[in-house]
Parts: C-alpha cells; structure tokens; sequence
C-alpha cells in the first residue's frame, strides 16, 4: 500500500482542515500518481475537498465513525474490519492514503512506499505525518531535483519501507 502526503520542514500537514500550501506542481503529480487508483482517506479530508466531493477518476474510501454519513459516490467505512475488507479488494500497489493525520497514522503500519512531497518551509500546523527521517524502518529511495514555487523550494521523495 501507498501513501502520498505534502509535510513542511517539521513534517506538518495543515491547519483548520486545510492544505498549509498548494503547489500546482505537487497538485499535478498527486492528480497523476492517483488517478485510475484508489484513495482512502477520513470524513474531514474529504470535506476539505471541492464542494466536499469525492475525488474524480478513482475509487474513494472514507472512514467515519458516524453511521449515517453519506459521501456521493465514495464507498463509506467505519471501523477497521470493515476497511480491511473493502480494502482486500484491490492490488496493494494501486491503494493509496491520503489523510489525514489519524488516517495516516493509523494506516503508515500497512504502506510501503509513501510519496512525500517535502516543503523546505515552516508553517503554522495544527495536524502533522509522523517523522520518516527518524523512523528507522523507511528510507529515501528516490529524490527529485530542487523544485521551487516561487520562494518556495520543495523536494519530491519517494521513501520505502525496509523490508
């Protein structure tokens, strides 16, 4: 399984259930690397999204603990088991998590490749994706030349878990 996140300097993640940057580059490769896959992410990053809309082009997984929540066409989860299962129906390789921060912690133990875009900036954060840097079971297998956004200046890695 695959994960793909945007993080800042301290591996922050966002702020009031918003993206801390957007990045038309970053944008473009997380609408490239998903499409045609699979997406599982929570209730509140799917509300962050367009008009709280599943995303276009890929098969949306939410979680929720609520029972009643309805989300368009997006398949609804609301424990592990359950996720497990839907889960089991696809390739491993075509699944992909995508938030947020209790999405992405809960799920880091089952990926293998996690896609991060790496933001050489500090912004202001409430919600954050654990360090791969410290954790000693990932490494950096690929690393993009320096991107930059304006003053931004940002790295595509691609890190994999040691087997």
């Amino acid at each position: 399984m695959n994960l793909i996140v945007a993080v800042d300097a301290h591996w922050a993640i966002g702020l009031k259930n918003r993206l801390l940057v957007s990045i038309p580059d970053d944008m473009k490769f997380f609408r490239e690397t998903t499409t045609g896959k699979v997406v599982v992410m929570g209730r509140k990053t799917l509300e962050s999204f367009p008009g709280g809309k599943p995303l276009k082009n890929r098969v949306n997984i939410v979680m929720t603990a609520n029972p009643a929540y309805q989300a368009g066409d997006a398949i609804v989860v609301h424990n592990d088991e359950e996720l497990a299962e839907e889960l089991a129906k696809y390739p491993s390789e075509d699944i992909y998590v995508i938030g947020g921060e209790s999405i992405y912690r809960k799920l880091l133990p089952m990926c293998d490749v996690a896609h991060v875009t790496k933001i050489d900036y500090t912004y202001e954060a409430d919600a954050y994706f654990p360090d791969l840097d410290k954790d000693p079971d990932w490494e950096i297998t690929a690393d993009s030349e320096e991107q930059t956004y304006f003053d931004l200046e940002y790295h595509f890695l691609k890190y994999e878990r040691i087997k």
